[in-house]
């Protein structure tokens, strides 16, 4: 017989809707019952069905949890895997620490007097165990704990020691008004300039840059600008290649790039791009990304430094970012950018005629490009990595401190997480590719030791080696372990004068002080796991993410641009499945997300908080519970914008 459908209604069904349930119950079974019988099963049915549908509400949470928790291991495992097994590892041993401390000190075990007890000479076995514990850690802990943090005090040190001296080189250079001057009779200067700007996907921003490249200030017959798009999304591609064509309908001397396929990430872009036949009629080649903005004076302010200095391979400029002020994250990355154009590049430009290409905002000499090998792809820093063969080869840089360009922070601090893993990880890649090349150049001894122990390895990897080391891993274990309890003066006095000296480029930013103390701490766990990638060979190492952008345009019409956004959508119409997959994924709620690296450490941190109290030391105690409150905010994803 047919199957039945049953309609179970509520006379008063207060807060109860009607439910209609599809099954296969034969109708001559449903003839026999009886009317009793029939509101039995109805009600049996009612409540299976309520009980089934609170399950699904209560489970569904817990499936999307689950889910999202499984999604963030498997992208954690590959690049931090062997770090958080450690931190892991340290916090279960320290909270059992922890637990076994605090039941010590509620039976005063601590006290001087029972501590020259030994372990025979007591009845209770817990009290046994505290004593062995307190001699094995005098005798073998202690002492390796020790030697370690003075270790990393020293390099803390010279570190501290380096930076301080880049800021006397610094205010050195403001003092005497030092700076590229450009050379005589150079206003009618204007040999023939490449434009390379590369984007992948970068949807948001390539209006904004193109538009900048197409109104600079340069004669037209003297200028070829290179779009290379290495998208892979169809709708990004017929975007740029129409601005593309409208420009190009404006009579600016334009071209259009796509790879099919996207080999060596920006470094195969840029060696693809150069290769073209064309290329060999001009002179320099100007680089900027696809959210890089220059002024239209740009080319007149950088290319008149070549005529008459052939020996000059670079002049970069600075970068000015146009959302500085944004959120409490883009404050802290302005505050570190700052001190790295004012202090790092512009010293070692005046003293050393070398520092690290930026990778966009800069002019090249393409011969020195071509004598130097051109764009290689074996590391993720190939401006780095350009920069010291063209060093080794002799030829020198410029860098402009008064000429800006106008950029993008990122504004979420998975964005900014996954940009500070490639430029920490490519460093480390490259110094062991460069080092035999560095030791048999032909440069000067001194520049030697330059490239190797300040540009490599004091501030590549000594800083977040011992940054990590000392104030994530040494100074909650001293907490643990009293013998071997740091200065003072290492954990307050000398972190907050070095950071004063960081934030004196930007001294609007005196007032954040304490958190960009505190959240440089917390990048170090990022900082160090790439640095151990990088220099290990391991998988994450090599990861390209682009980096997330928003497409402002300035700092007053954020309204302009969210009204060109959508004029843009009405416009084009491109109707194919993937524009639709594309949107709705924009349309997403954005999200916290979660980083268990840096919850592990504020678990750890906080528990050596604790631990601090019982020894009551009041400045260790303060640093702790604020830099694990610090760690606790970044892992929870509560700084900056969250992605969708």
């Amino acid at each position: 017989m047919a199957p039945a459908t049953v309609v179970v209604t509520m006379e008063n069904p207060n807060n109860l809707s009607v439910i209609q349930f599809d099954g296969k119950i034969p109708v001559s079974t449903l003839e026999k019952e009886n009317n009793t019988n029939k509101t039995t099963k109805q009600l049996t049915w009612l409540l299976l069905l309520k009980a089934q549908k609170i399950l699904s509400t209560i489970s569904y949470p817990i499936l999307v949890i689950k889910r999202r928790a499984l999604s963030k291991r498997r992208e954690e495992t590959q690049s931090s895997g062997k770090i958080l097994i450690f931190l892991k590892t340290f916090l279960f041993l320290s909270f059992l620490t922890l637990l076994f401390e605090i039941y010590a000190h509620m039976n005063q075990w601590n006290l001087s007097h029972m501590l020259e007890l030994k372990p025979h000479e007591v009845g209770n076995v817990f009290h046994a165990i505290y004593l062995t514990w307190i001699s094995f850690r005098v005798n073998y802990i202690a002492p390796f704990v020790i030697n370690l943090s003075r270790f990393c005090v020293l390099l803390f040190l010279i570190q501290s020691l380096d930076r301080f001296v880049q800021c006397l080189g610094c205010f050195w250079i403001k003092i005497r008004r030092l700076k590229p001057v450009l050379p005589q009779n150079s206003t009618s200067y204007f040999p023939m300039v490449l434009v390379q700007i590369p984007m992948c996907n970068e949807k948001e921003v390539y209006e904004h840059s193109i538009s900048a490249a197409c109104n600079l200030d340069w004669p037209k017959d003297r200028l070829l600008i290179q779009v290379l798009d290495d998208s892979d999304i169809k709708s990004v591609q017929t975007l740029i290649r129409n601005d593309v064509s409208k420009w190009k309908q404006k009579g600016v001397n334009i071209i259009y790039r796509h790879r099919y396929f996207r080999t060596g990430y920006k470094a195969g872009n840029l060696s693809s791009a150069m290769s073209c036949d064309y290329v060999k009629n001009y002179e320099f080649v100007t680089i900027f990304d696809a959210d890089f903005q220059p002024n239209p004076d740009f080319l007149k302010q950088t290319v008149p430094h070549f005529k008459g200095n052939k020996e000059l391979a670079l002049v970069q400029a600075r970068w000015s970012f146009i959302n500085k002020e944004e959120n409490l994250l883009t404050r802290l990355q302005n505050i570190n950018l700052a001190f790295h154009f004012e202090v790092d590049q512009q010293v070692n430009s005046e003293f050393l005629n070398f520092f690290g290409f930026n990778g966009t905002a800069g002019v090249w000499r393409i011969k020195a490009l071509e004598d130097s090998g051109g764009w290689l792809e074996r590391t993720t820093v190939e401006d780095m990595d350009i920069a010291v063969r063209a060093h080794l080869n002799g030829w020198k840089f410029i860098f402009l401190n008064d000429v800006k360009v106008l950029c993008e922070l990122p504004e979420s601090y998975q964005a900014y997480k996954k940009q500070q893993h490639r430029w920490h990880s490519g460093p480390m890649q490259l110094f062991r590719l460069c080092l035999p090349s560095i030791i048999s150049s032909k440069i000067s001894a001194w520049k030697k030791m330059n490239l190797i122990f300040l540009f490599f390895l004091l501030r590549k990897l000594i800083l977040p080696f011992y940054s990590f080391t000392l104030f994530c891993i040494i100074l909650p274990l001293s907490m643990f372990i009293p013998e071997a309890e740091l200065p003072i003066w290492v954990i307050c006095y000398v972190p907050i004068f070095m950071s004063i000296l960081n934030i004196l480029p930007a001294p609007k930013s005196f007032p954040f002080i304490v958190p960009y103390l505190l959240f440089e701490n917390t990048m170090s766990v990022t900082k160090f796991n790439a640095m151990v990638s990088g220099l290990f060979q391991l998988g994450s190492s090599y990861e390209w993410v682009v980096t997330k952008k928003t497409g402002r345009s300035s700092d007053v019409d954020l309204l302009e641009t969210e009204k060109k956004a959508l004029q843009k959508e009405k416009d084009i119409e491109l109707g194919d499945e993937e524009t639709e997959k594309e949107e709705k994924t924009n349309k997403k709620k954005r999200r916290n997300r979660i980083f268990r690296n840096e919850l592990a450490l504020a678990c750890l941190l906080l528990t050596a908080a604790a631990r601090s109290l019982l020894s009551a030391q009041g400045v260790h105690f303060y640093f702790l519970l604020f830099q694990g409150l610090s760690f606790l905010v970044v892992g929870l994803d509560l700084i900056g914008e969250q992605m969708g």
